[in-house]
Parts: C-alpha cells; sequence; structure tokens
C-alpha cells in the first residue's frame, strides 16, 4: 500500500479543444513530488488522469483508502471537488496543493480536503504524511505552509515555508511513474515530432498585475546548467523526444546561464529542437538571440498583450510596445518562429486600445499569435483592483475564476468582433502584396467588426 497517491484530475478525452489541438505534457510538478518523496523513504502512486479516465479513477478510490494528493489549477476545480467526495466518502485522507486551492483553501476545507499545501509541496509533504499518521487532521500546527481545520472547525494557517534554496539539491522528476510513451506518441501522431518538457526554474521575478505567484511567490530560482543538462542527457537516453519544451515561465532572464547551458549542451552533443516563452525585455539583444538559436530554439513565444502602452502600463508588465516589436524582429532575423500571446478587455481598454493592438501586430507580424479575454484570478493584484466590480453569476463549485463577471465590460460577442477585426486586418496586411483582391475583402471583413465595436461603444 503506497503512503500517498497523487493525481491531478485533468483528463483529456473532456476537453474537446485540447483534443483539437493535441499538445499534451506530463504533470512535472506531481513527478516532482514523487521522486522527492520516494528519496525520502515513502512509497508514491501516481495516477496519470491526463490519459486516464474519470471513471477509473473513482473506481480506483471506491476500492480502498490512504492518503490522496491532489494537484488543483483553475480548470479542474469540478473534477476535484467530485474526486475529494469520493475520495471522503471511501475513507482518504485529502491533502491539495497547487494555485488553485491555495487561492480557496476554505473553500476546499469545507468540501472535504483535510490540508491545503500552499507554496512548494516538496518539504511540506514530507512533514505532513507523517504529522497526519500520528496526529490526525486538526494537530497539525507545526508543519509549515498549510492551512487545515483545527478540532474547532477554524482555519488555520501554519507559518509560511521557506522555498527551496537549492534546486540542483532536488532528484529529476519522476518520470518512470507513469506511461510518458503516450505522451510522445501523441505528439509524433499529430505533429510529427515527439516533444518531452521540463523546466529549468521555479518562480517569476516579475509583477505583472494579472498573473499568479500563489506557489512560488515572487521567487526565481536556477538549477545549474550542469545539472539540467545531466536531465536533458537522461531524456534523451530513455525517451529520444525529437525536441523539447522548456516550461520556465521566463526561460531568458539570465543571458550569462543562457551562455553557460549552451556550452555544456555542445560538449555532450545534446543540441535538440525546442521552444519556450521569453519576455521581451529580455531579448533585446543580439547576442541573446544567436544563443537561443545555437541552443536549438526553432520557436519562442513573447507575452505581447497589448499594443497599448497605456494597457500595458496598467498591466504592471515593465516592457514597451517597441521592446516587443525588436524582439519579434530579432528572432525572426535569427530564423526563430515567434509566437504572441494577446489579452482583450484589461481594466481601462477602450476602442483605441484595440485598434492600437491591431497595428502593433501588423507591424510586429509575429509567426502565429493567440487572444484571451483577461480575466481576475483570485489573489492577483488584478483582482484585487476590480474586486468591487466582480461577481460569480453561477455557483462556485460549477465555475473558475475565468467565469468571473466584472461590471461595466463588454460582452463576450464585442471580444470576438475584436477578434474577426485583427485577424482579419492582420492577414490583409500580409495578403496585399501578393493578391490585392483578397486583402480588399479582408479588410472590408475587418472594418465591418470595427464598426460593429464602435456601435457598441456608441450606444452605451
Amino acid at each position: 500500500m503506497a503512503d500517498l497517491l497523487l493525481t491531478h484530475g485533468y483528463f483529456l478525452a473532456e476537453d474537446e479543444k485540447e483534443r483539437q489541438i493535441m499538445k499534451p505534457y506530463p504533470p512535472l510538478g506531481l513527478l516532482s513530488l514523487s521522486a522527492y518523496l520516494k528519496q525520502r523513504g515513502f512509497a508514491v502512486e501516481v495516477y496519470d488522469s491526463t490519459f486516464g479516465t474519470r471513471t477509473e479513477l473513482l473506481d480506483k478510490l471506491k476500492q480502498g483508502s490512504g492518503v490522496l494528493g491532489i494537484y488543483t489549477n483553475l480548470i479542474t476545480r469540478r473534477s476535484v471537488l467530485e474526486i475529494v467526495a469520493v475520495a471522503r466518502q471511501a475513507g482518504w485522507r485529502i491533502i491539495l496543493g497547487g494555485p488553485e486551492s491555495a487561492n480557496y483553501p476554505a473553500e476546499y476545507l469545507r468540501a472535504g480536503a483535510d490540508a491545503v499545501v500552499i507554496g512548494e509541496g516538496e518539504m511540506a509533504l514530507s512533514e505532513l504524511l507523517p504529522a497526519l499518521a500520528t496526529h490526525g487532521p486538526h494537530r497539525l500546527s507545526h508543519v509549515r505552509g498549510i492551512v487545515f481545520k483545527d478540532e474547532a472547525g477554524t482555519l488555520y494557517h501554519t507559518q509560511e515555508r521557506p522555498k527551496i534554496p537549492e534546486l540542483d539539491a532536488l532528484p529529476f522528476p519522476d518520470r518512470e511513474a507513469i506511461d510518458h510513451q503516450q505522451y510522445l506518441d501523441v505528439w509524433k501522431q499529430f505533429h510529427g515530432a515527439s516533444s518531452i518538457n521540463l523546466i529549468t526554474a521555479r518562480g517569476c521575478p516579475y509583477r505583472c498585475s494579472w498573473c499568479s505567484h500563489a506557489v512560488y511567490g515572487y521567487s526565481h530560482r536556477r538549477r545549474s546548467p550542469e545539472n539540467v543538462a545531466d536531465e536533458v542527457s537522461w531524456i534523451v537516453e530513455r525517451y529520444r523526444p525529437d525536441q523539447l519544451w522548456y516550461a520556465d515561465d521566463v526561460f531568458t532572464i539570465s543571458h550569462p546561464w543562457l551562455q553557460r547551458y549552451t556550452a555544456q549542451l555542445k560538449q555532450r552533443g545534446l543540441i535538440l529542437p525546442f521552444e519556450t516563452i521569453t519576455r521581451a525585455d529580455r531579448l533585446q539583444s543580439e547576442d541573446a538571440v544567436r544563443l537561443l538559436k545555437e541552443l536549438g530554439c526553432y520557436r519562442i513565444w513573447i507575452g505581447s498583450e497589448s499594443g497599448s502602452q497605456k494597457i500595458l502600463d496598467a498591466m504592471q508588465r515593465g516592457v514597451t510596445v517597441e521592446q516587443v516589436r525588436r524582439s519579434v524582429a530579432l528572432a525572426q532575423q535569427h530564423g526563430i518562429e515567434v509566437g504572441m500571446f494577446l489579452m482583450w478587455g484589461y481594466e481601462g481598454e477602450e476602442l483605441e486600445d484595440i485598434a492600437a493592438t491591431v497595428e502593433h501586430v501588423k507591424i510586429s507580424n509575429p509567426d502565429v499569435f493567440f487572444t484571451t479575454v483577461s480575466y481576475p484570478i483570485k489573489g492577483t493584484m488584478y483582482f484585487d483592483a476590480v474586486s468591487d466590480k466582480v461577481g460569480l453569476p453561477i455557483a462556485w463549485e460549477t465555475a473558475s475564476d475565468r467565469d468571473y463577471v466584472i461590471t461595466g465590460r463588454r460582452s463576450r460577442d464585442y471580444y470576438r468582433l475584436a477578434d474577426v477585426w485583427l485577424r482579419n486586418e492582420v492577414e490583409a496586411h500580409r495578403t496585399m502584396a501578393r493578391d490585392s483582391e483578397a486583402a480588399r475583402r479582408l479588410h472590408a471583413i475587418a472594418q465591418n467588426a470595427r464598426n460593429q465595436m464602435l456601435s457598441c461603444h456608441d450606444s452605451q
């Protein structure tokens, strides 16, 4: 019998949008916990629900009991609550971790969890598991970094747990605990190249107002280039992936680190194609872009968010529109594709800010771009700034933070029109040189969407 069963409550088979994209990656957080706890003598089992089924997991929980650990995020709330309910009825002790439960510990404890881990889970779980066995779920005040209910039913936040200072001391994620081959096969089938994810650092020191820092705070701790290269070497030897995904929040924070890491991989003959995420202000030099190219980067993702400097400043992004354009141009000049993330509807955005974003994307001309409508995540500065205007039109148990409604915000249809305007205007700009008639048709569609949005403004 395992000391701990870990799972996460995300089921690929139930996610229609992701099944169209089919770019799943293993749950590195759970695999890191498993490796750390096994190193300290705990027996750990991982149920990777990504390729599992809800029925299979719930049946497994009904057949026995023990301690169940569940990773939570904002898209799995309903699944996690169902898993908690079934596990509780079957007699499991339940520990939750991740950003979602950290933002809503009272709600999850009320739903049946015994403890919520706030922050990193490795050291917290290594103390919490024996404490649960010895003292039960209501006498855990000596375990730092958790929330639980004492014997009187009062919510108790224990002392904050310090961040793990030396990431090199952690074992590599316990990839053998799950069937990694399923991920490799799906990538190969749908995209022609297998891919594996890894991280080189934890946390992000930047203070963008809408971004959650519920797990790592504003810390930034980086593994040594040698340590990461050792993991890549093991991954290549074991799984032979065609490419990598560096899942860091900002991969290019330290250019000296990149230089040392590139040297390490070159020495070992481990240069593999990869994609990752950066900030525009950390990709302003030829040297940085050249390093990425030498390292094997074929696509870099940049959070542009808006083409309006007013909105970027309101978001506390700490970057300029000009920096975004320069980083896109530099990457493309060195043969690196650029993906761009954009966000509609941030507080204070007007039609002229949307127009500025349309013009910005035309000028930047990224290879691909995606848009989303901003939503306030609990615990962020953005949520705090609009909290007096935030409402939840459906029950919390069936909602997510994406369902919050902000009084005075435009409708979803308005931002759908913004997408039509943006995509057709950008495509018209790209098409003009080779097919002016098609460009004129696209421009007409874009302007019609813009005019509909203008009518919405005039009517309010």
